[in-house]
C-alpha cells in the first residue's frame, strides 16, 4: 500500500490506469461511488433527451410525468435507478409498468464513468470522455428507436474536440484525418450502395446511411484517427453480430448501425491510442527490410 500526500494523489490519479500502482485504496472508495451517482444523475437526464428530443418536445419546460396517465413524478421518484427498484418498476398514480429501460440507460452512464475514471484518471481529460460517453448513449437507443441520428447531438460531438486541443496532445492533423479515415469510406459506400439498392428493388436507400457517416466524422474530429480505426472494427464486428441475431428473431435484414458503432467508439476512446500504436509497432517490425538499390530484382523472388 502506498501512502501519499493529498497532491501527490491528485498528480496519480491523473495518470489513469498506466499508474494504478500510485492509487491509495481510500481514494477509490472515496471516488468510484462519487463518479457512479454523478452518472446516473446525469443518466436520469438522458432518458428524458432520449424520449423527448424525437417527438420535438421541450427538455425542460415540462416536468416528468408517467407516459400512461400523465401523472407528474414526485421528487421521491425521481431519484435514479433507486426509485425504480422501490417502485417496483410501475407508476405510483396509475400502477402501470415503468420500462425498464430506465434504470438500464442510467445504471450504463454510471458505470461506464466509472470505467472512464479507471482508464483516464480524475482529470479534464475524463470530464470531456465523460460528456463523450453520454452522448453516444443518446445516440445509440435514439437510432435503436427511430432509425434516425439528431445531427444537434452529433455537433456537440464535435464540438468536444474544441476543449479536448488544450486537454490531449493530439494535433489538429491528427483530429482531421480522423474525421475522414473512416466517415470518407462510410460515404463513398454509402453512394455506391445506394445507386445499386436503387437498381434492384426501387427503393432509394443507402448500405451506410448518412447519420453513421456523420456520426464517425464528429468521433474522429475529437478523438483523432487511432482511436478510430479501433471503433470501426469492433463496430463493424459487433454490428455483424447484431444483425446476425435480430435476422434470425425479428426476420428483418435492416437495423440500426449507430448503436455498434457506439460500441466501437467507446472502446476505441480508452484503448484505440495504445492498440493500435502497438499494431502498428508490430506490423512495422515484422515487414522485411526495404532491399538496397540494385537488389530488386531478387527481392521480387524473396517475397
Amino acid at each position: 500500500m502506498y501512502q501519499m500526500s493529498g497532491q501527490a494523489l491528485l498528480l496519480a490519479a491523473q495518470a489513469g490506469w498506466k499508474e494504478w500502482k500510485f492509487y491509495d485504496l481510500g481514494f477509490f472508495f472515496m471516488a468510484v461511488p462519487i463518479v457512479f451517482l454523478y452518472g446516473i444523475a446525469i443518466g436520469s437526464f438522458l432518458n428524458v433527451v432520449i424520449i423527448r428530443l424525437p417527438r420535438g418536445e421541450s427538455l425542460i419546460k415540462r416536468a416528468s410525468h408517467c407516459m400512461t396517465c400523465g401523472a407528474k413524478i414526485r421528487i421521491i421518484d425521481l431519484i435514479p435507478v433507486f426509485s425504480w427498484i422501490f417502485l417496483k418498476g410501475r407508476c405510483h398514480s396509475c400502477g402501470e409498468k415503468i420500462s425498464v429501460r430506465y434504470p438500464i440507460v442510467e445504471s450504463l452512464n454510471g458505470l461506464l464513468y466509472i470505467a472512464n475514471f479507471f482508464v483516464f484518471g480524475f482529470n479534464l481529460n475524463m470530464v470531456l470522455m465523460c460528456i463523450f460517453t453520454s452522448l453516444l448513449i443518446v445516440v445509440a437507443f435514439m437510432d435503436w428507436d427511430t432509425k434516425e441520428v439528431d445531427l444537434r447531438i452529433l455537433l456537440l460531438i464535435a464540438l468536444l474536440a474544441v476543449p479536448g486541443h488544450f486537454v490531449n496532445d493530439l494535433t489538429i492533423k491528427q483530429r482531421l484525418i480522423g474525421m475522414v479515415c473512416i466517415a470518407l469510406p462510410f460515404f463513398i459506400i454509402g453512394e455506391v450502395s445506394r445507386v445499386f439498392i436503387r437498381k434492384k428493388t426501387g427503393e432509394d436507400y443507402r448500405g451506410i446511411e448518412l447519420g453513421d457517416t456523420y456520426l464517425m466524422a464528429a468521433a474522429g474530429l475529437y478523438l483523432g484517427w487511432k482511436p478510430m480505426i479501433l471503433a470501426f472494427f469492433v463496430g463493424i464486428m459487433t454490428a455483424v453480430v447484431g444483425g446476425l441475431i435480430q435476422k434470425k428473431v425479428s426476420g428483418e435484414s435492416q437495423f440500426a448501425f449507430c448503436p455498434y458503432l457506439c460500441i466501437g467508439l467507446l472502446i476505441g476512446a480508452m484503448f484505440g491510442e495504445e492498440i493500435v500504436t502497438w499494431w502498428l509497432g508490430w506490423l512495422l517490425s515484422s515487414m522485411p527490410p526495404e532491399p538496397e538499390p540494385g537488389h530488386y530484382f531478387s527481392a521480387f523472388f524473396l517475397r
